[in-house]
């Protein structure tokens, strides 16, 4: 399949696609695609609609999600931030609230269904999801979601400045297949997760990951570490920092530690270093 079909970022399944797909690719139906959105802190984006299937990416708080179409209790569509195609339970998602203002900016964060510290939680947040500010009272900002400490958002148009400083406060996270937030993550979720942080787009697997920038021969920090089906992110010209399936977690550790360790267990060479 040539990669303008690649199912993962390509909205069509069992012959229904999306109508801004049709005369790209052959379809036996178009319909139109119905915006919705994240309601609930996280939400598993799986191959198949059931919930033992295999979870490929997560849709986090207030992020946008093109719906294609519903079927016993399943919504089929694409995630509008990083182009994934997969199902997910329709009782995670609503309809389009207002225009996001701010981004959670602490590595996860309870939101209250008072302004108080005392009141019950309604969830826990992790870093980029999406709220929009309706209101403060003191130190809380009333979202959608519930109410946020200020400290813990920040306004979208205020990037962190570096992605590796991201990076580093994931360590200890625990690695976890298709998860992209602070509960869990795999090593190109804690890629992506880092530059969203930053403001930077980027896709969601490493393949995809490893075509972004230009190719380095000395990598330094920030640069990307990639191997087949993994990628690392340099801490600085001898370290490494990556959700590791090796360690079941987030760990920094020396390059040349885990080259040695992945060529034993017959993952191979680098493949490239890549400066985005």
């Amino acid at each position: 399949m040539s990669a303008a079909f690649d199912p993962r970022l390509t909205l069509m399944r069992d012959g229904l696609a999306a109508r801004s797909l049709q005369g790209i690719v052959p379809a036996e139906r178009y319909v139109e695609t119905i915006a919705h959105q994240a309601i609930v802190p996280f939400a598993p984006l799986r191959r198949t609609p059931a919930a033992d299937g295999e979870q490929l990416d997560q849709l986090l708080f207030g992020e946008d999600f093109a719906v294609l179409d519903i079927a016993e209790g399943w919504a089929l569509g694409q995630a509008v931030r990083d182009g994934y195609v997969g199902y997910l339970e329709a009782a995670a998602l609503g309809e389009p609230s207002r225009t996001a203002t701010h981004t959670v900016r602490a590595l996860r964060t309870y939101a209250y269904a008072a302004p108080s510290i005392k009141a019950p939680p309604t969830g826990l947040y992790s870093m980029n999801a999406l709220v929009t500010d309706e209101g403060r009272d003191g130190r809380f900002v009333r979202t959608s979601g519930g109410w946020f400490i200020a400290e813990h958002l920040a306004p979208i148009d205020q990037p962190e400045p570096e992605p590796v400083a991201v990076a580093e406060r994931f360590v200890g996270t625990p690695y976890l297949w298709g998860g992209r937030q602070s509960l869990g993550l795999d090593c190109s979720g804690l890629v992506q997760q880092a530059f969203y942080a930053c403001g930077k787009t980027c896709p969601r697997d490493s393949d995809q990951q490893a075509l972004l920038g230009s190719p380095v021969d000395v990598p330094t920090r920030g640069d990307l570490v990639f191997w087949r089906g993994h990628v690392a992110m340099m801490v600085n010209e001898t370290h490494i920092t990556h959700a590791s399936g090796w360690h079941m977690q987030v760990v920094i550790e020396p390059l040349a530690e885990a080259i040695a360790r992945t060529a034993r267990s017959g993952g191979g060479d680098p493949t490239g270093f890549r400066r985005p």
